[in-house]
């Protein structure tokens, strides 16, 4: 048996949107993050420079581990808008039959 996708009859493709312009700005928009995220550890490491103070360890540990909780959050968003732009790229697409199944022309069951 030969499975081929079929275009479902007076089916069309939607002109590409905003998704292709957003989906080219996210490896720019996760890098940029990112790095804005790390800057704030490297920023509080340069205010404590040369302070070896329990105190200060501490505080760069807790910077440390907010850092790390919003480089997630950003990544975690990211993605979600990539896989909301795929979703819309490939919905704009046009629709195809999958298995088509002939129903019996019968009123009752067999």
């Amino acid at each position: 048996m030969e499975k081929r996708w079929k275009r479902l009859p007076g089916s069309h493709t939607e002109p590409a949107g905003m998704e292709r312009q957003v989906l080219r700005k996210l490896p720019f928009v996760t890098l940029a993050g990112t790095a804005a995220c790390v800057a704030v550890s490297l920023l509080a490491r340069l205010v404590w420079w040369g302070d070896h103070s329990v105190e200060t360890a501490r505080a760069l540990q807790m910077v440390d581990i907010w850092v790390i909780a919003a480089v997630l959050l950003h990544w975690a968003v990211v993605a979600t808008v990539a896989i909301y732009c795929f979703i819309v790229f490939v919905m704009k697409g046009p629709a195809y039959v999958a298995d088509a199944y002939e129903l019996p022309d019968e009123n009752a069951p067999q």
